[in-house]
């Protein structure tokens, strides 16, 4: 029997139609690729060498989860998407039962396509839908109206994609609770098992970084967002959404991200695209990041990798120790050194962690624990050998 952790593949879509003002990712818009011969077929050429080499690396190994992410990997459209999943299934052959993901801006889907997406063998989607207000999708420089997402995931769930999420982002300057109200009620209406929700952060070098560093948008607020959190999860939590990570919530164990859960619990995955990150038993690399220097690469038989790290056995334990501690099933404490056993003590005396559940031999953070995840995080790990 095979005692190998779940091995995953991450797929990265660099394109977008036009840029977010608040997203920092790597991704490009069709001005910012002009004239240098990157296009999504070049890319998806790019993508299959990428996976000969992944092959020829990893060995035989099935796969247990893919996940397409970007950048708007709905631009592809859905024929290229299924050949995307057709090299892999050709490649390495996906596990029974696979978990197939693909992320997609609600925009650039229709019923068609989500029925190609299901014919081809996915069977999960992830919506951004980011807020039901326009003013606050105007702030984040979203192109969808506020329907738009809503309409989608019914398409989706309509096509037999059998999980359906969608994406929240909470505290943007100008939103009210009101209007993350209006967002939790469309959400609930849209019948998704599924949902994530992030804190805005303004990230340095976007668009919105430079307007609030303008003073035309006041910064978040650290005390809202925490208020905005303990909304989400009260709605979530009443209508049968259940929270298994800090920031996502599912209505049953076969609706949790089993991929996202694979970064989480220390798994193997294989990152593909431009700027992909990847890791394999303690190695960690990442690709370059524009995608005509990759597909060159690629195509002159030559490594995409930019630069690569081996993971120290400390830093092995602190990303075991930060990562498990977000999941509701928490931390078994035998992961801990006695003072960071202390430290749990103190936390769960503090309620930051749950005292039921550190009497069982785990450490489990409680709400508050939630909105105070890092510096529980700390705590633990403050005595841990350098």
């Amino acid at each position: 029997m095979s005692t190998q952790p779940p091995f995953g593949i991450y797929v990265h879509v660099p394109f977008c139609a036009a840029r977010c003002g608040y997203c920092d990712f790597n991704t490009y818009t069709p001005s910012e690729l002009a004239g240098s011969g990157a296009s999504p077929d070049g890319w998806l050429d790019a993508v299959r060498r990428e996976l000969e080499v992944a092959a020829r690396t990893v060995g035989a190994r099935a796969v247990d989860t893919v996940f397409v992410g970007g950048g708007t990997p709905s631009l592809l459209g859905a024929d290229r998407l299924g050949v995307v999943l057709g090299a892999i299934r050709e490649t390495f052959g996906l596990a029974p039962g696979a978990e197939v993901t693909t992320e997609s801006n609600p925009e650039s889907t229709s019923p068609e396509f989500f029925a190609g997406l299901a014919a081809a063998g996915f069977t999960r989607v992830s919506l951004g839908m980011q807020s039901a207000a326009q003013h606050v999708l105007q702030v984040l420089e979203r192109r969808h109206t506020p329907g738009r997402a809503v309409a989608a995931a019914r398409e989706a769930r309509a096509a037999g994609i059998a999980h359906v999420n969608l994406d929240l982002i909470y505290a943007t300057p100008g939103e009210t609770d009101d209007d993350l109200r209006a967002s939790l009620d469309a959400v609930l209406d849209a019948g998704v098992d599924h949902v994530s929700a992030y804190a805005l952060i303004v990230e340095d070098g976007t668009a919105l970084a430079r307007r609030v560093a303008r003073g035309e948008l006041p910064a978040p607020d650290d005390d809202v967002a925490a208020a905005r959190y303990e909304l989400i999860d009260d709605r979530l939590t009443a209508a049968g959404l259940d929270w298994y990570e800090v920031s996502n919530w599912a209505a049953s164990p076969d609706a949790v991200c089993r991929h996202n859960l694979g970064y989480w619990l220390d798994g193997d995955w294989w990152g593909l695209g431009p700027g992909a990150h990847s890791h394999l038993a303690g190695a960690r690399w990442w690709n370059v990041k524009h995608p005509a220097r990759y597909g060159a690469l690629l195509a002159a038989g030559e490594s995409p990798e930019a630069d690569r790290e081996e993971l120290t056995g400390s830093e092995r334990h602190t990303e075991r120790v930060m990562l498990r501690l977000r999941l509701a099933v928490g931390l078994p404490l035998d992961l801990l050194d006695a003072d960071g056993r202390v430290a749990a003590v103190r936390a769960a005396e503090d309620g930051l962690l749950d005292a039921g559940a550190l009497a069982a031999g785990r450490a489990v953070l409680t709400r508050r624990g939630r909105l105070l995840a890092d510096g529980v995080v700390h705590a633990l790990l403050a005595a841990a050998p350098a």
